[in-house]
């Protein structure tokens, strides 16, 4: 389901092919970076083992790392983490503009072809923003609204991020308290979510006719950048134009999301 990671070798993969436009150093350094979405904490000898580097070599490259912050290491376990500076861009990223620059021309090529609104949503702790929207055409339609949240549950665009979350977390994120209902369809137990979540993970799509709104039809499938989730995009307009076209955006939806995940990733 995730977006193939080129060049970035997981457990059990051989090593990237030589390429004469990277610097073999630099790279390595990534590969270092990106092991730790997969795990929060690394020793040097498990690292290495899992990028099959050299140990010193594996040693260098996380003192480097953490000289400018990038990672931490904790002086009595001798373990690392991210550091500061991973944040410091995250922000940098995100205040430039680059996730709306580059999923709008894909949302709105999404919105001509489908004739509904469609819209970027990304977490937002226990519940999901608005990230980027393009309006649909036509007096009647639906808007999202940029950095609107919804709860978690409230329907498939949420659907579409949290089933691919650890699920103790997601139990944790949303609490011991009962689930806000808003109409009769809401999810609100956790049971029909942990079977609404497998069925979007054997499906890679969530479909939701009014759980949230009770006027609106939305078909959402998951968004990943280097095999992690990052949102989800979401096919959203009223019931009766969105009957017919259900099937229609269940393919469309799942090649945009794809297609914006190659781009972010790099490998668009």
């Amino acid at each position: 389901m995730g977006v193939e990671d080129v060049g970035v070798p997981n457990a059990g993969t051989t090593a990237p092919r030589r390429d004469s436009g990277v610097l073999q150093t630099a790279d390595r350094a990534l590969q270092v970076l990106l092991a730790f979405r997969d795990r929060p904490e690394w020793g040097v000898t498990e690292l290495a083992r899992e990028l099959a580097l050299d140990k010193s070599v594996t040693q260098r490259l996380l003192a480097t790392l953490a000289r400018r912050g990038f990672v931490l290491a904790d002086p009595e376990t001798r373990r690392y983490r991210l550091g500061a500076s991973v944040g410091v861009l995250a922000r940098a990223a995100e205040r430039g503009g680059t996730l709306e620059a580059t999923a709008r021309p894909v949302l709105a090529e999404l919105s001509r072809r489908i004739g509904e609104s469609t819209i970027l949503n990304v977490p937002h702790g226990a519940a999901y923003r608005c990230a980027v929207a393009v309006d649909a055409d036509g007096p009647v339609r639906y808007s999202g609204t940029v950095g609107a949240t919804i709860p978690a549950h409230g329907g498939a665009a949420g659907h579409a991020i949290f089933a691919f979350y650890p699920q103790d977390e997601v139990r944790r994120l949303l609490g011991d308290a009962p689930l806000a209902r808003y109409n009769e369809l809401t999810l609100t137990d956790w049971d029909t979510l942990a079977r609404t979540y497998a069925k979007v993970r054997a499906e890679g799509v969530a479909i939701s006719h009014g759980e949230y709104d009770a006027n609106v039809t939305s078909v959402a499938a998951p968004c990943f950048a280097l095999d992690q989730i990052i949102g989800s995009i979401v096919i959203i307009g009223p019931h009766d134009r969105m009957a017919t076209k259900v099937d229609t955006a269940v393919d469309l939806v799942r090649g945009a999301a794809q297609r914006l995940g190659d781009l972010l990733s790099g490998s668009g």
